[in-house]
């Protein structure tokens, strides 16, 4: 029984590691998706907001984020984003300001920790 139960938890934290692997290549454009701190913002996507998150470990920084898939947006559309992440090609910064969403640091700053993007091409 115990075999039993160690694959099963197995086959269960592999299809949960691949399902968070997956969903940011399969996004919409706008969509939206919650991961843990640790892994990358893939291509095309931003970083939109940042919090702290059992399900990503203990600690005192913020441990989970929320990405933007920004691929397949019109031109002149408008968003905003942390300065955690670089802007995408075809896009350039409008504009820099400070966010309490966007506080990826255990030590925090009033400092610009965003900015909003427009899509240029």
């Amino acid at each position: 029984m115990t075999r039993l139960r160690t694959a099963c938890l197995a086959v269960g934290l592999a299809t949960a590691a691949l399902g968070l692997a997956v969903s940011p290549a399969q996004a919409a454009p706008g969509d939206v998706t919650n991961v843990c701190a640790s892994t990358l913002t893939p291509s095309g996507f931003v970083d939109v907001q940042w919090w702290n998150s059992s399900g990503c470990g203990s600690g005192f920084e913020p441990n989970m984020k929320q990405i933007k898939q920004l691929t397949g947006l019109p031109v002149g559309t408008v968003v905003n984003a942390c300065a955690s992440t670089y802007q995408p090609a075809g896009w350039v910064q409008v504009s820099s300001y400070y966010s309490s969403s966007c506080r990826y640091s255990a030590v925090p700053s009033f400092n610009n920790n965003a900015w909003q993007l427009r899509r240029v091409s």
